[in-house]
């Protein structure tokens, strides 16, 4: 595997219970390069999956994230990080037991301990859970990269991977924590406009025809609005008529999830973002195309990333979603 170097491209090692939980979360955000599951912590050389389950190595199950800090600092990885695991289980994730499954931060450099003890205090005074923030912020240690079939796990093998995160608990404790975040409303209320907060945030929805995207056909990508995270491509909008961006699917299936809407004595299915959890809009099995299907979108949940621009901004992996 060939290093990636250059002043501004740096590590980041976490430890949040099964290394298949801990990819998706940070996978295909502006920034990340290469996210690998393995392990970390422990005393033996090149260990494998069975000796770390076993508990015969002293490793923990992690991931190894490369990334460009000029466009994914540090403490954005931090905050993903924690909004991603139970921070107050000192003896492993959801039903996953035992030291293998062990939370950690593992620091590369002073400004890593500095920024991650920084954050735990903050998210520790913030009262948002009902026990002590216990994830161990450790230096780093010899990282080994696991055997391939755990790299990109929820890629390879969706439906298990679903089913296990949703299974063991993982999901249900994130959603309920979410909104509960320090600063999480506040900030994004000073970087948000009045109409992006209330669309991803409060549900809202933007007026028909007037709004930024629904005419709008250039060649690019649509981003989440709060994570940046890719959702939509140009290659699947069409023109709806119905005065909201409209796409046959998403960029990538698991990018986005469907959720029951009876509100407006209505029953619809909202599509959210995986990431960020930010209001999209809905779907619908009206499309024009093989899918049957029109996700109608708020202009003001996304941000429009131009072909020209995308290597620039981080999302060159996506210039193939261009082409048909």
């Amino acid at each position: 595997m060939s290093e990636i170097k250059g002043t501004h491209i740096k590590k980041a090692i976490f430890a949040g219970g099964c290394f298949w939980c801990m990819v998706k979360p940070f996978d295909e955000l502006p920034g990340v390069i290469r996210i690998i599951s393995g392990y970390t912590g422990g005393h033996k050389e090149n260990p494998t999956y069975e000796e770390v389950t076993r508990k015969e190595t002293g490793h923990v199950e992690a991931v190894e994230i490369t990334y460009d800090e000029t466009k994914m600092p540090y403490e954005e990885l931090l905050k993903i990080f924690f909004r991603s695991i139970d921070p107050t289980d000192p003896d492993g994730q959801f039903f996953d037991r035992g030291e293998s499954y062990h939370t950690a931060i593992f620091y590369q450099d002073e400004n890593q301990k500095v920024a991650a003890e920084t954050y735990k205090k903050r998210l520790d005074e913030s009262g948002i859970y009902d026990k002590p923030i216990v994830v161990p912020i450790k230096e780093a240690k010899v990282f080994y990269p696991a055997e391939e079939y755990h790299q990109d796990y929820y890629k390879k093998n969706r439906v298990h991977y679903n089913a296990y995160y949703k299974g063991s608990g993982r999901d249900a404790f994130i959603k309920a924590h979410l909104d509960k975040l320090p600063e999480e409303k506040a900030l994004l209320k000073e970087r948000l406009t009045p109409i992006q907060y209330a669309v991803t945030q409060e549900n809202a929805t933007e007026r028909p025809f007037v709004n930024e995207y629904d005419n709008h056909f250039e060649e690019g990508i649509y981003v989440d609005v709060v994570s940046g995270k890719p959702l939509f491509s140009s290659k699947h909008k069409f023109n709806s008529g119905c005065g909201w961006p409209a796409f046959d699917r998403p960029i990538h299936e698991d990018v986005v999830y469907g959720k029951e809407d009876r509100s407006h004595n209505m029953h619809r299915i909202e599509i959210r973002s995986s990431g960020a959890d930010s209001h999209l809009g809905h779907v619908f099995d009206d499309g024009p195309t093989e899918t049957g299907l029109r996700y109608c979108i708020n202009s003001a949940a996304l941000r429009f990333i131009p072909k020209s621009k995308m290597a620039e901004e981080g999302y060159g992996a996506y210039l193939d979603k261009l082409i048909d």
